[in-house]
């Protein structure tokens, strides 16, 4: 519950906002009880000023005039100043000096304010309800503050020009005067028990409260006006400045054929959504069709991921095996192999064909610009889409930034991952607007993607690689690389093939590759397997040195023994 301070703090907010004594003010007042005694409190007076719509209340032993009285002695005056009018339902209230009186039914702002800190009360105090005079202060500030408004005030907002408070009406029946329902006798009296002038008094009181709606209605405003201009004060002025996830996403499409950017945490995660967003496209451009295709082609050799989804494309049965049954609908096709391709994506039944340009865990083995541009071909007139993963040979690793700009050919959706954040997890879904159009918020998602840690860093990754003489630098010394593998390792009978671009480079052996991949880890060189098992996989930092390539080459030269 608040302590004494915060009460103390939002009085002192109200005191700063409220129009003061020169101003106009209209309060309403009215008492709340019997209660069962508490401390000797029998009674609860609620005041509202319908300007600024504060609520103050009062715990009392009884509802007469002097409890008035010390209200607005001890609370309004000193606080707000003198009302100009006071709207209530008693006689008594007269005495309360300072203002104009309207007699009228209390039905506004009063009443709906001491129904809701009664039901607060009901619902805080015990079934005794000793305590409850105890508790309305913390009732009020509930009441005052729970519903989240400017300054606690109330909720409930008068309707100026409606009939929120009336006169009482007198009712007349047979010559006899019959009180209405509110029973108000302190009507009579004001009407000086005068039952031919009451129409007339009536009229009066009617006009008069009238004209107190106008002045409260154009007091409102001024209120309004202050209220605002106090929150302005307190408002921090921040500039906010596109995040690192943002700049980030402008990069990768500048430098790339791609309109929009998802972002994920690895490759096997872009591959996901890639798969999502592929049936999303099929489904969303063919709304009538229930045989909507849901088929993927992927290639021999391929390795997309080991999550379900990624792993279902991956070629390798060592990775599927151990989990199937996996996503259906995937269908195996050579790498390379055009005519079984295009015939496949020409069923009317492929979604969206998977491909590297480049395969790194299958062997490294490159595509041929014809067979991509045949992809392509076969997928824009059969409305596929064609998505690259360039996990591995994207981001300058064969010498260029993206490897299917060495091709001439452009994918509708680009998986990156892997160098993005220079070893921080991210991954990224390059897409065109064509396929972003068709996916819509909460279709897809990730918690921890795009934060601004790893997006920071891939802005400076990306920031160094996609400069023309770092691409040319990973350009030349992949060449230079191969070249003393050639002239280091051609001679040995068990080398059949060097290959790769840039500075992702294959070994192909006629043996498993493993006891040389040992050897060299001995030795102080780490490389890999890949393919079936016969290749050396060689994927140095882009920032490798020709001393270091130099050294390299002299340890694998160095270690062909461990194969015989």
């Amino acid at each position: 519950m608040p302590d004494a301070r915060e009460h103390k703090q939002e009085k002192q907010d109200a005191a700063e906002l409220h129009p003061r004594s020169g101003d106009f003010r209209c309060l309403g007042i009215d008492f709340m009880g019997p209660f069962p005694s508490s401390y000797g409190n029998e009674y609860i007076l609620v005041a509202v000023d319908y300007v600024s719509k504060w609520v103050e209340d009062l715990a009392s032993p009884t509802n007469d005039a002097n409890v008035v009285l010390k209200m607005f002695k001890s609370v309004i005056f000193p606080r707000f100043g003198v009302p100009r009018v006071v709207i209530s339902d008693g006689e008594e209230w007269c005495k309360a000096q300072g203002g104009d009186f309207i007699p009228s039914s209390a039905s506004g702002h009063v009443e709906i304010s001491n129904r809701e800190i009664k039901n607060i009360l009901q619902k805080t105090v015990s079934t005794t309800r000793k305590y409850w005079s105890v508790k309305l202060d913390d009732a009020l500030w509930t009441y005052t503050t729970a519903y989240k408004t400017p300054l606690g005030t109330t909720p409930f907002h008068l309707v100026y020009g409606k009939a929120c408070h009336l006169p009482v009406e007198l009712e007349y029946d047979v010559g006899v005067v019959r009180v209405s329902k509110y029973k108000a006798a302190w009507t009579v009296k004001v009407l000086n028990f005068d039952v031919r002038s009451a129409p007339e008094r009536k009229v009066m009181q009617l006009h008069e409260l009238e004209e107190i709606r106008h002045l409260v209605y154009e007091n409102s405003k001024i209120y309004k006006d202050k209220t605002k201009a106090f929150h302005d004060k307190r408002i921090l002025n921040r500039s906010f400045a596109p995040n690192d996830q943002i700049e980030l996403a402008k990069r990768l499409v500048a430098s790339s054929f791609a309109d929009r950017v998802f972002f994920c945490n690895s490759g096997t995660e872009a591959n996901e959504a890639a798969i999502k967003f592929s049936r999303k496209f099929q489904r969303f451009t063919h709304p009538e069709d229930k045989g909507v295709a849901t088929g993927f082609i992927a290639f021999t050799n391929s390795f997309h991921g080991r999550t379900l989804g990624a792993l279902a494309l991956t070629s390798k049965e060592q990775y599927r095996t151990p989990f199937e049954p996996i996503m259906p609908g995937v269908t195996f096709v050579e790498y390379g192999n055009i005519q079984a391709a295009t015939d496949l994506i020409r069923s009317g039944k492929i979604a969206a064909v998977f491909v590297e340009p480049l395969q790194g865990e299958g062997g490294v083995y490159s595509a041929t610009k014809e067979f991509l541009q045949s992809l392509r071909s076969a997928c824009d007139a059969a409305g596929s889409l064609l998505v690259f993963d360039e996990v591995q040979c994207g981001l300058g690793r064969t010498g260029n930034l993206w490897a299917y700009e060495a091709f001439g050919v452009t994918p509708d959706i680009m998986t990156v991952a892997k160098p993005l954040a220079g070893g921080l997890p991210i991954g990224a879904v390059l897409v065109t607007e064509k396929v972003a159009e068709t996916i819509k918020y909460g279709d897809h998602g990730s918690t921890f993607a795009g934060n601004p840690l790893v997006c920071s860093a891939a802005i400076a990754v990306l920031d160094k690689v996609s400069k023309p003489s770092f691409l040319s630098s990973v350009s030349s010394k992949g060449l230079y690389f191969k070249d003393l593998l050639v002239k280091k390792l051609g001679g040995n009978s068990h080398v059949k093939e060097v290959r790769g671009e840039g500075l992702i480079i294959g070994v192909e052996l006629d043996v498993p590759a493993n006891p040389l991949v040992d050897a060299c880890r001995d030795s102080g060189l780490l490389i890999l397997t890949a393919g079936k098992g016969n290749v050396v996989r060689i994927v140095p930092p882009l920032i490798i040195s020709e001393e270091e390539i130099e050294r390299a080459v002299e340890i694998v030269s160095h270690n062909l023994t461990a194969l015989d």
